[in-house]
């Protein structure tokens, strides 16, 4: 990757807290910011006075001035600023998820064939030096053929704050599957290989955030209450590919038993595990080489901040002229995915999900 990313002129559509962690390192990259869009006033008093760059009520008026955007507003919301970005050719940088409905995410797909600007979505896992190094001992073989993968992103106590738009369905489009849920389906799909995705059996459950006695522990945010919660706060799914490979799912925001983070990506020839917040892998195998015996070999990458990877990727791609890893397509797989989950648990049978459409 180039050291220094190219003066690419760059504006921030939703100024809350991710903008402003973007905007963070975007700074400690060298990145001129521009200016930032946000529909709060008090948003976007705050973003001029930390960043000292103009701000705007329209986001055309950012557009006009910016050739890359980073888009970090609520779900909903992410249709309407990235498409306009399209239609511009400007660089995208859009937050996961891809949207907050399958048929939004459809359209902003759509909208991606026809640009001219590089697209990027914000699955920043993908480039934690941990799955950095274990993608490339997949990909060397090490591993053999990698079948399954086991994906786990559950908090014990970790509800955002009943009442924000990540605990309303009409903004955010689910609970912990669309926010947690599709990092660890998306970074399953990667260590996969991304094959086709077939079908898809799931159940989502809402258990803690309804209660009016909800211990907070870990919750962030102003609490409005259980009636300011109408989503999601676990999923259990089974996910069949391709081939036979299969992902199996467990998030949760809120659940009785301790948090993990757990990934354990099973091959052929070895299996390895991580912890997708701790800078540590494990392989295992087994051997018959001298007196047979198992092999478990743990490395400590160097630790990364995979934010500021991702961006140092997205202004790289910018400078090439190529696609990089976590584009639209493999997003809204992610999304129907998801889609296929909340169908499957409000029908209680497996879904069929479609192939989607193909980048030109």
């Amino acid at each position: 990757m180039t050291s220094e990313p190219p003066a690419v002129r760059t504006g921030i559509v939703g100024l809350g807290n991710i903008g402003q962690y973007h905007a963070d390192r975007l700074e400690e990259l060298g990145v001129p910011i521009v200016g930032g869009m946000d529909v709060s006033a008090e948003a976007r008093d705050r973003f001029a006075e930390r960043y000292d760059v103009d701000v705007y009520d329209d986001h055309h008026d950012l557009y006009d001035v910016a050739d890359a955007v980073v888009i970090t507003t609520p779900n909903k919301f992410h249709e309407a600023y990235a498409v306009d970005a399209f239609e511009r050719d400007l660089h995208t940088l859009l937050e996961k998820p891809l949207a907050h409905s399958v048929e939004s995410a459809e359209r902003i797909a759509a909208a991606a064939e026809t640009t001219d600007g590089t697209c990027m979505i914000g699955f920043n896992n993908r480039f934690r030096n941990t799955v950095r190094l274990l993608k490339e001992r997949i990909e060397g073989g090490e591993l053999g053929e990698i079948t399954h993968v086991e994906a786990n992103y559950v908090r014990r106590r970790g509800i955002p704050g009943r009442g924000s738009w990540f605990t309303r369905r009409e903004i955010s489009g689910g609970g912990a599957l669309i926010d947690l849920g599709v990092h660890a389906i998306d970074l399953a799909l990667y260590l996969l290989g991304e094959p086709t995705v077939e079908e898809v059996s799931g159940v989502t459950r809402s258990e803690f955030g309804s209660r009016e006695e909800y211990t907070y522990l870990e919750m962030w945010g102003d609490d409005s209450g259980p009636d300011a919660f109408d989503v999601d706060d676990s999923a259990s799914g089974f996910i069949r590919c391709a081939d036979n490979r299969t992902i199996s799912l467990e998030v949760a925001w809120a659940t009785n038993r301790p948090p993990t983070h757990d990934f354990v990506v099973r091959g052929t020839e070895a299996a390895a595990r991580f912890d997708l917040l701790e800078n540590e892998l494990t392989i295992h195998s087994a051997s018959s080489n001298g007196a047979d015996h198992f092999v478990d070999t743990t490395i400590e990458p160097k630790e990364n901040d995979p934010h500021a990877d991702e961006q140092r990727a997205f202004y790289e791609a910018i400078e090439t002229g190529r696609k990089t890893g976590g584009g639209v397509e493999q997003a809204l797989t992610v999304q129907q995915i998801v889609d296929a989950i909340y169908r499957s648990s409000e029908d209680g049978h497996t879904v069929a999900v479609k192939e989607p459409p193909r980048a030109h």
